[in-house]
C-alpha cells in the first residue's frame, strides 16, 4: 500500500481529491462533520422533496468524467448529466427576460430583442474571452501558484488579457446595453466576487459555459456525492461521519495527523484540509506552527471574504410548468450596481436584492412528490462582518423574498406551500466554519488570486495541502476540482509549475 492520506471536509475538492489518489492506491480517510458527505453540497430532505444545499450548476462536466475514468471507470455508470437548455433564463426588473445557451445563432437573436447593436459586441467579447479561457482554465487553473516567481511569469499574459479591469469594465467595451452588459458580466457572483470588482480574468466563465454547457446532475447534486462516495469506497478509501477534527498535529515542519473532538488520534503521512483555509489556520493548527503569512491577523483583518448567501428552500403542491420559468432563473433588481456595494463594501441589508430561483423539477420530477413543485431561492447578502442580527432579520428578509416571488413569478405561492427551510449566514459559519460566514471563502479580486491566495500546498507545513474554494484557483465547481488535481500532482510529486 502506498502512504496513507487524511483529508478533513467532503466537499467536491475533498472527494475530488480522495478519489484521485485512492485510485493511485493511496490509503484515503475523509472526516466529515456532518452525518453525510458533501459540504455545501449537502442535502436536506424534506417532506418528500429534496434539496440541494449547494451548487446546481454542473459545468465543464468532462472533469468529473476524467475522476472516474482515473479509477478505470465511467461516470455515467455511476451518475447521469443532463444539459440544461437555456442555460438561464435572466430577467430585468419589469420580468422581461433573455435566454442563453451555447448556440450562437440563438444568443444574437436574443441580444437583437435588446439592442440589434450589439449583436456584432458580442461576438467580438466572445471572441477576446477564448484567450482569456486558454489562459486562465486551460493553462493555469490546475498549476499551482507555490512561489512568487510563478506569478511573475504570467505578469505579461495578465497585462495583454487587460485582468486589471473588472468584468464588468471588460464586457462593456463591447456592449452597450445596460441590462445586455449584466447578463454577460454577472457570472463572479457564481463564485464569490462583485462583477465591479472581480478581475476580468473570470469574464472565462462565461466562454467556459459556451464551451461545455451547463448540466444537471439526475436526482440532484447530492447525487454527484454520492456517486463519489460509492466510488471512493469501491477504492478502499473510508468516511468517517459525523466526526469533528479539532486539531491538525504538527512535528517539525510536518504534519503528522489529526486529533479529534473526542481526543482520538490519527496519523498520516498527509494531510489535505477541505475546510475553510482560515478556519484551519486559525482553529486547527496551533500559533506556534504559523508563520505571519497565516497569522490570525492576515486572515481575520487583512483579507477580503466573499459575500454570503440567504436561502429559501421550499415546495408547493401546485406545479408552475407554464413555461414561465426556466430551470435556472436570474433575477436582476432595477438598482443593481447600487445593490452590490450594498452587499460587498457598505455591508448593508438592502430593501431590494437580486435573486437567483432554481426549479429543479422541471428537469427532474423525481426530487419532489408527485404533483408538486420543488424550488430553491438564493439572495447574495453580506457576511458576517456586517453585524447583521440575522436571528432577527431572517423572517422579515424571507416574507419580502416570498411576497416577491408570489406577485411577480409564482402566482398564488404561500397558500400552495407545503414544505420550507431557510439557512443564512449563521449557517456558514457554525455548521460549515465558514469564516465570517462567507459563502465562498476568499473574495476573488486581483490581488488574491493566484500566487496572492492562499496556497495549494502550506508554507508552514511541508506535507498539509489545500483543496477547496479558499485555495487556487478559486470557488465553483471547475475551480474546486482543479484545486483536487493540483493536491493529487503536489503529493505524487508530478506537479508542473507555471511556465
Amino acid at each position: 500500500m502506498k502512504e496513507k492520506v487524511i483529508i478533513i471536509g467532503s466537499g467536491f475538492g475533498g472527494l475530488g481529491a480522495a478519489a484521485r489518489l485512492a485510485a493511485q492506491g493511496y490509503q484515503v480517510e475523509i472526516f466529515e462533520k456532518l452525518d453525510q458527505p458533501g459540504g455545501r453540497a449537502y442535502v436536506f430532505e424534506q417532506d418528500g422533496f429534496k434539496f440541494d444545499a449547494g451548487p446546481t450548476v454542473i459545468t465543464a462536466p468532462f472533469m468529473f468524467d476524467d475522476i472516474f475514468e482515473l479509477a478505470g471507470r465511467k461516470r455515467e455508470e455511476y451518475v447521469q448529466f443532463v444539459p440544461c437548455d437555456p442555460f438561464y433564463r435572466i430577467f430585468d426588473h419589469n420580468g422581461r427576460s433573455l435566454d442563453y445557451n451555447n448556440d450562437e445563432k440563438f444568443i444574437l437573436d436574443q441580444i437583437e430583442q435588446w439592442n440589434r447593436a450589439d449583436r456584432e459586441g458580442y461576438q467580438r467579447f466572445i471572441a477576446t474571452t477564448k484567450a482569456i479561457f486558454e489562459k486562465g482554465f486551460v493553462e493555469l487553473a490546475d498549476k499551482p501558484f507555490l512561489s512568487v516567481s510563478d506569478m511573475i511569469r504570467v505578469v505579461p499574459d495578465l497585462l495583454r488579457l487587460q485582468s486589471h479591469k473588472t468584468v464588468y469594465k471588460y464586457a462593456s467595451q463591447f456592449i452597450e446595453n445596460d441590462f445586455l452588459r449584466r447578463c454577460f458580466s454577472f457570472h463572479p457572483l457564481l463564485v464569490g466576487g462583485n462583477p465591479f470588482d472581480t478581475t476580468s480574468i473570470y469574464a472565462m466563465i462565461h466562454y467556459l459555459e459556451r464551451e461545455w454547457g451547463v448540466h444537471y446532475v439526475m436526482g440532484g447534486t447530492g447525487a454527484l456525492v454520492r456517486a463519489l462516495g460509492r466510488l471512493i469506497e469501491e477504492l478502499n478509501g473510508r468516511f468517517h461521519l459525523n466526526t469533528e477534527v479539532d486539531e491538525i498535529i504538527v512535528e517539525n515542519r510536518h504534519a503528522k495527523g489529526i486529533r479529534l473532538k473526542d481526543g482520538t488520534v490519527h496519523k498520516a503521512d498527509h494531510v489535505i484540509s477541505n475546510a475553510d483555509v482560515a478556519f484551519t489556520y486559525t482553529s486547527l493548527i496551533n500559533k506556534k506552527h504559523r508563520s505571519l503569512r497565516n497569522s490570525d491577523f492576515r486572515y481575520k483583518n487583512l483579507t477580503r471574504y466573499s459575500m454570503s448567501l440567504f436561502v429559501i428552500y421550499f415546495g408547493t403542491k401546485k406545479r408552475y410548468n407554464d413555461g414561465r420559468l426556466a430551470h435556472h432563473n436570474i433575477i436582476l433588481s432595477e438598482r443593481y450596481k447600487g445593490l452590490l456595494q450594498d452587499i460587498f463594501k457598505n455591508k448593508a441589508l438592502a430593501d431590494d436584492f437580486s435573486l437567483y430561483l432554481h426549479m429543479p423539477t422541471l428537469t427532474d420530477p423525481s426530487i419532489a412528490p408527485e404533483g408538486h413543485e420543488g424550488f430553491y431561492v438564493l439572495s447574495p447578502v453580506p457576511h458576517l462582518g456586517s453585524g447583521i442580527d440575522w436571528t432577527t432579520a431572517a423572517k422579515p428578509y424571507r416574507d419580502a423574498i416570498m411576497q416577491f416571488l408570489e406577485e411577480n413569478y409564482i402566482p398564488d405561492l404561500q397558500e400552495n406551500l407545503v414544505t420550507e427551510h431557510t439557512i443564512d449566514p449563521l449557517h456558514f459559519k457554525g455548521t460549515l466554519n465558514s469564516h465570517m460566514g462567507s459563502a465562498f471563502s476568499v473574495e476573488p479580486i486581483l490581488t488574491q488570486s493566484a500566487w496572492f491566495r492562499p496556497h495549494n500546498r502550506s508554507e508552514d507545513i511541508d506535507n498539509l495541502y489545500f483543496v477547496g474554494a479558499g485555495t487556487h484557483p478559486g470557488a465553483g465547481l471547475p475551480g474546486v476540482l482543479s484545486s483536487s488535481k493540483i493536491a493529487e500532482d503536489l503529493i505524487m510529486g508530478t506537479h508542473i509549475g507555471v511556465q
